[in-house]
């Protein structure tokens, strides 16, 4: 990044060219971009859009060809807006460093970019534009979108009923699992004691899933093989790493663009969500009945049941 202060403000293609070195690539570019998304980390960002401006510049190779008028020889600017809201839709995001470290990883994943200077602006939270500013260069930035994916897990998802988490057999079925080598995720519902009553349903919906986020402590306390995951990317990790994960689902849901419909007090919207979102193999519900419509193998087993499979 160039440090002289003439450069310091100007448009990304002039940060581009100050630091382009002998050999400069040719450049593709997007500018004053503005789309309307809900993001932040503050209260008073969540349930709102605001105006997000995004200016990005794409340094190529130049063609091995003539490009001859050909619009498939080139890097097309859709490559640009398509990265932008394949991103803006895969979830609900607090920082715009990581949006933008995510839709720079997308356009260095084509062949031709070599280096990406993107800005993303903030114009609705204050009397100017705030903004953060990256610049990424092929094989130094992180994994690339779609990788993960590809290489990603598909867990046993198991809910359990309150009875179920008491139950004397509950050590037995974990034992079970573990013992097939399955990646697994436990799921559950809200404790039996009720959750305090809100006039605001947005609020009322945070209280439920907290609600269940305890539950979900509830269970792992009562083995140690079990961990409370609240994020994607834990559990994710754990899933790799063969640890035996506990959902706590009020991050997921509250962050995903797409999440779940219907009430919170109602587990079995969130347990199907979470078992396409997760892209799971099967399903398992002890002592309560499964959520309808998935399109994976599920099996139902009461309380009392000693084997799992």
């Amino acid at each position: 990044m160039s440090t002289k202060k003439s450069t310091a403000f100007e448009h990304l293609d002039a940060r581009a060219a100050a630091t382009g070195g002998r050999d400069p690539h040719d450049r593709i570019s997007l500018r004053d971009y503005v789309v309307e998304v809900e993001i932040g980390a503050f209260q008073s960002e969540r349930g709102k859009t605001q105006r997000v401006r995004f200016s990005v510049v794409v340094e190529v190779q130049p063609t091995a060809t003539p490009v001859n008028d050909d619009v498939d020889r080139i890097l097309s600017y859709d490559t640009i807006t398509q990265a932008i809201h394949h991103e803006l839709a895969a979830e609900r995001l607090n920082l715009l460093e990581t949006l933008a470290e995510r839709i720079a990883q997308s356009i260095l994943a084509e062949p031709q970019a070599e280096r990406v200077f993107l800005r993303i602006e903030k114009l609705d939270r204050g009397p100017g534009a705030l903004g953060v500013e990256i610049v990424r260069t092929k094989g130094r930035a992180s994994q690339v979108p779609g990788d993960a994916e590809q290489d990603a897990p598909h867990p046993c998802v198991v809910f359990l009923s309150n009875e179920a988490i008491l139950s004397p057999n509950l050590t037995q079925w974990l034992d079970e699992l573990q013992a097939t080598g399955l990646p697994v995720v436990l799921c559950v519902g809200q404790a039996d004691c009720p959750a305090p009553v809100a006039s605001a349903a947005a609020a009322q919906r945070r209280i439920d899933l907290l609600a269940i986020d305890q539950n979900a402590w509830v269970l792992a306390s009562r083995d140690g093989r079990c961990s409370v995951m609240g994020s994607r990317t834990e559990l994710d990790w754990a899933l790799r790493n063969g640890q035996m994960s506990v959902w706590a689902p009020s991050k997921m849901v509250l962050d995903a663009v797409d999440g779940p419909s219907g009430s919170a007090q109602d587990p079995t919207a969130l347990i199907g969500w979470l078992a396409d979102h997760m892209q799971a193999g099967t399903l398992i519900s002890i002592g309560a009945a499964p959520p309808a419509g998935l399109k994976i193998p599920v099996k139902s087993l009461p309380v009392g049941a000693t084997a799992l499979f």
